[in-house]
């Protein structure tokens, strides 16, 4: 028990002014609670340290509490005591457990709008031409007006719009890279998630508001289901070319040898989805016959990593990940590319060399799987398995349509700076990040700590 001759302790009262304290005059948030209230502000403000049991009920319920909602109860077994906590976020709602949480990358620095905002448009005349409608390139996954979801008009308000008063919208936010006018990366965590009967989980991220909202504001969402395993991710799997480096080396070797436009153009049908990825690899290799076995060695120099993509890595490894490019190129290239990344694993396509005259036969080597995008899932599952790692604490990076089956596999999977195929059907899509590195916030790390994670 409270001894009454203890010293006075520091308070934040303004006894000599008004006797109101400071935490009074600048809450922004008046309580809705009856009864007795001990939040904080509400005992810093007793002049003198008493029992608790000696506090007036009248007094305290007087108080402003910095909780706006009311508390659940917590009612002890035991003894029947009823204990109350100030803020409801310590005591989540009944039914109330599912979150999710939105990050939001925008794209402050390039804007990529054409037109001014509508409401900041000078009047038009009414002899003034109405501009044809256009999808600016890089505001959506798909710049086809055919392809593109609009938002049809709604005969009648939607489901959402009747939603009980139960189900009250709760959220909080973070500033992931902080900036002191305008933060380029944030995270948004709200609950409760819409009714699953009305919108899958799957689905929300395709919703026409998401992309009206990304429109509208100048950035990207990727939604994400609040839990540990998405801040605690341990396996992530890459695509190499055009992901972690920034050319499709099938090209690089056909441009080598002079036919760069004839495989290019097979290349580019092939990772949007519109041939048969083995077919087409076989028909690009065949062009290869006869190319200097050497040539992976030639091409080294040549290769760009992509911004970002080392310290990613750097980042992942330190956090515990296993990492593994999955690639659709070539085992030489890719084995170079571990190294240089700190990869722990590295599965490509195998080319048949003859050893006479130290030439590429334009074969597959038969006796390894060609990685396609059965096999690149396949190979994600594999890994995971083998490590004892949930599938839920795995992710996935890609840019094509062979990495589609991995990135609805993965715990996360995003299509980075990937095809509209891609990008429609991937469960997550990023574009405007300004290196690799921007993945990492998909975690929920600050930029601070990513810094730390970075410092040698």
């Amino acid at each position: 028990m409270a001894s009454p001759t203890r010293s006075r302790k520091p308070s934040l009262a303004k006894d000599s002014l008004s006797g109101s304290s400071y935490l009074d005059d600048h809450l922004e948030y008046r309580t809705h609670q009856s009864g007795p209230v001990t939040s904080i502000d509400g005992v810093l403000e007793q002049p003198h340290r008493v029992p608790r049991t000696a506090m007036s009920s009248t007094s305290l319920a007087s108080r402003r509490s910095i909780s706006a909602i009311s508390p659940s109860p917590i009612v002890s077994q035991e003894s029947g005591t009823i204990h109350t906590i100030s803020h409801t976020n310590c005591i989540p709602e009944v039914g109330d457990g599912q979150r999710i949480v939105a990050t939001i990358f925008y794209n402050s620095k390039t804007p990529r709008h054409p037109h001014i905002h509508p409401d900041q448009s000078p009047p038009a005349n009414s002899t003034d031409p109405i501009p044809i409608p256009e999808i600016v390139e890089g505001s959506a996954p798909t710049t086809s007006i055919s392809e593109y979801p609009l938002e049809p008009p709604a005969p009648e308000p939607e489901p959402l719009d009747h939603l009980p008063e139960e189900r009250r919208l709760t959220s909080s936010h973070r500033c992931l890279d902080p900036d002191p006018s305008k933060p380029r990366v944030m995270e948004v965590t709200f609950s409760p998630p819409p009714n699953p009967e009305y919108l899958p989980a799957e689905l929300i991220s395709k919703h026409e508001s998401i992309y009206k909202f990304e429109r509208e504001w100048n950035c990207e969402i990727i939604l994400q289901p609040a839990s540990v395993y998405r801040r605690y991710k341990r396996l992530c799997v890459f695509d190499m070319d055009s992901t972690l480096i920034q050319q499709e080396v099938i090209d690089e070797i056909a441009e080598f040898i002079g036919v760069k436009k004839a495989v290019a153009a097979i290349t580019e049908r092939a990772m949007n989805g519109e041939l048969d990825f083995a077919a087409s690899l076989k028909a690009r290799v065949a062009l290869l016959k006869g190319v200097p076995s050497d040539v992976f060695e030639h091409l080294k120099p040549k290769i760009v990593i992509t911004p970002g993509a080392k310290e990613l890595c750097k980042c992942l490894k330190r956090l515990g990940f296993s990492l593994a490019v999955l690639s659709g190129g070539f085992q030489p290239l890719a084995d170079w590319l571990a190294g240089e990344l700190g990869l722990d694993h590295a599965f490509a396509n195998h080319l048949v060399v003859d050893h006479e005259t130290k030439t590429l036969t334009g074969e597959l080597d038969p006796s390894h799987p060609i990685v396609d995008a059965q096999h690149k899932q396949s190979l994600l599952i594999s890994l995971a398995s083998g490590k004892n790692i949930p599938l839920a604490q795995t992710m996935a990076v890609g840019d094509g349509a062979n990495d589609i089956p991995m990135l609805k596999t993965a715990g996360l999977g995003v299509a980075l700076n990937a095809k509209s195929k891609v990008q429609m059907e991937a469960p997550a899509r990023l574009n405007i990040g300004e290196s690799m590195l921007d993945l990492v916030y998909l975690l929920g790390l600050t930029k601070h700590e990513v810094d730390e994670l970075l410092r040698d």
